[in-house]
């Protein structure tokens, strides 16, 4: 066992998580999303779950985290990619080509695109996949059960709508609950 997937499973341990991680082993590349998404918190538990398991993974993540050197380079070397929201930077275009030159990577994203309470999500996570023709893993984090984990891979149709109620139904069924469960909005845009 590496030093990474050490310090992840010491790391869910000592946090009191159990993880869940139900997803073929032959599956590639995929977008994984992680709701809800309420604490700066829920970054230690992914990290913790993703170097636990082993999974090579990059994730975005705002450019004000980028203004110290130091943490920017450590963010860098921890799979960061970094996201300037106030710019068009063609990030869906780069993140198709980012598979293109990785295999067996998850980017993980939080499609809240914010720890605040939002009513709708950001559609970027869907065109990624769509555009980069991989599957959307859904992720969780519970802080009420202390439970974390990727349970269900979703293959994109094309019809967002359609697919986007479909991965809410999935979230309102097992009923996740963030650190600061007034800031998560379960049912969207209902």
């Amino acid at each position: 066992m590496g030093l990474k997937r050490f310090i992840g499973k010491v790391g869910l341990k000592v946090g009191g998580w159990t993880d869940v991680y139900d997803v073929p082993a032959d599956l590639g590349n995929a977008v994984c999303i992680v709701a809800p998404h309420t604490a700066i918190a829920d970054f230690f538990v992914g990290m913790s779950f993703y170097w636990a398991h082993g999974i090579p993974y990059k994730f975005m993540i705002k450019a004000e985290f980028f203004k110290y050197r130091v943490i920017g380079w450590l963010l860098y070397k921890m799979g960061a990619v970094r996201v300037d929201r106030g710019k068009k930077n063609h990030l869906v275009e780069q993140m198709i080509e980012m598979f293109r030159q990785n295999q067996n990577t998850h980017l993980i994203i939080c499609p809240e695109g914010t720890r605040k309470k939002v009513t709708q999500w950001k559609k970027g996570f869907y065109l990624i996949a769509q555009g980069a023709n991989v599957p959307i893993l859904i992720g969780f984090m519970d802080y009420k059960k202390r439970l974390c984990g990727i349970e269900k891979v979703f293959y994109p149709t094309g019809d967002y709508e359609k697919d986007l109620a479909e991965i809410w139904d999935y979230y309102r069924s097992i009923k996740v609950m963030g650190k600061h469960p007034e800031q998560f909005n379960l049912y969207c845009d209902d």
